[in-house]
């Protein structure tokens, strides 16, 4: 009767699954909706910045390579902070480099500098509110968190609804350097009081689970070695994001050659990941009943779908369902994989190995973004670029499948260790 009654004052004042948990999640996807700006600036400026350094498509695509692998970098470093510190260290350290990035990259002369201010700053600042964030919040719920996950990670989604289209505005009435300059100073402004909120670490309860489940994390998850199945997540990652960035990465400057106009990339951009915002609920709903693998598998395999869809059909009107259906198809891909490592890891290494496989998602979209240039450079169209990216995507299907194979064949004991 006791447990029952402590268990419920931790419901109401702040533990795990408690009315605090929950207030801290929608803060937290506040905070990662501003934050993940760093993802989606130097797609919208794709094409102005080509022109004013007056280079090819894939020497313009450099910035948000350079992105990806600052955010992949970041996944990793301030993931292990959150492990050891908490969220607060290392969201203050995105915000610090946020500010100096945009800053920096509205100063840029060349090319290579602006790249490097994406690289080293923007996508690293960028990442304190992504995988740290959901690191984070796995660990602030148990019945749902599924549908945590999937609400944190949306953030990223939200920032690329809401950011592209106004960023495009201010780029054509002020010019790309003052809306840097902008976003630098709105960053500074309204993340750092939000910061506040996050000042209460992961509660004991989760501690205690860690504790206990130290023995599984040395066990054979899914008959293997922990380092064998976290390096093909890590392959798995790379696959789905170089096919997932064909139309995140190129969808504005393809709208461009088609006689569309930015504009209406800009607009097919944010409806993409307005749905995936939805595909994420959806998902994180579905993780909590059928679990990380298999919605893996369904994930990737509508995703695969939706890109051939690009292949036949480039009307003003498809593009824009299928983009919407892109978006309702893929987006809930990403939060499966920290969905697994909760599964078959222990929750005192959350942080860090949800930072790795994030990571390589991360490259997996600068991989993809470039070598999709550098298709358009080679034949003149994206349609060969969309069919490396089905490539990709088709590798994926398969690890994925092969895990669920696994699990099924480890029976019962693989999934009480987990």
């Amino acid at each position: 009767m006791r447990n029952d009654q402590n268990n419920k004052n931790a419901a109401t004042h702040g533990g795990v699954d408690s009315t605090y948990a929950w207030t801290r999640l929608w803060l937290g996807l506040l905070l990662a909706t501003i934050g993940g700006v760093g993802m989606w600036t130097s797609v919208v400026a794709l094409p102005v910045v080509q022109a004013e350094f007056g280079v090819a498509r894939a020497d313009a695509s450099l910035a948000y390579t350079m992105t990806m692998f600052g955010f992949g970098a970041g996944t990793i470093v301030l993931g292990r902070m959150t492990d050891r510190f908490g969220i607060i260290p290392p969201v203050l350290v995105g915000i610090l480099c946020l500010v100096l990035g945009y800053s920096a990259a509205a100063s840029a002369h060349t090319l290579w500098l602006y790249s490097v201010a994406h690289g080293l700053l923007v996508g690293f600042g960028s990442s304190a509110t992504f995988s740290p964030m959901l690191a984070d919040m796995s660990h602030w719920f148990a019945r749902r968190r599924g549908m945590a996950v999937a609400i944190i990670a949306s953030g990223n989604y939200l920032a690329g609804t809401l950011w592209p289209p106004v960023v495009q505005h201010f780029i054509e009435t002020s010019g790309w350097r003052p809306t840097f300059f902008g976003i630098a100073s709105f960053c500074a402004v309204t993340m750092l009081p939000l910061v506040l909120a996050f000042r209460r670490r992961a509660p004991e309860q989760d501690a205690a689970v860690a504790s206990t489940n130290d023995a599984a994390a040395r066990s054979r998850p899914l008959g293997m070695t922990p380092a064998a199945l976290q390096n093909l997540l890590v392959v798995a990652g790379v696959c789905c994001c170089v096919a997932m960035s064909m139309p995140q990465v190129h969808l504005v400057a393809y709208c461009g050659d088609l006689g569309y106009g930015a504009a209406r990339g800009a607009q097919m951009l944010s409806l993409l990941l307005g749905c995936g915002i939805v595909s994420r609920l959806v998902f994180g709903w579905i993780s909590d009943r059928i679990g990380g693998l298999r919605t893996l598998l369904i994930g990737s395999g509508m995703q695969c779908f939706a890109l051939l869809l690009f292949l036949p059909f480039n009307g003003l009107s498809s593009l824009f369902v299928i983009s919407a259906l892109f978006g309702l198809f893929q987006g809930g891909i990403v939060p499966s994989y920290a969905m697994i490592i909760r599964e078959y890891f222990s929750p005192r290494e959350a942080g860090a190995r949800i930072g790795v496989v994030l990571t390589a998602t991360m490259m997996g979209m600068a991989l993809g973004g470039w070598m999709s240039g550098v298709i358009f450079d080679l034949t003149g169209s994206y349609r060969m670029a969309f069919l490396n990216g089905v490539a990709w995507n088709l590798v994926n299907m398969a690890i994925a499948l092969a895990l669920l194979v696994r699990s099924k064949r480890a029976g019962p004991k693989a999934i009480a260790a987990a």
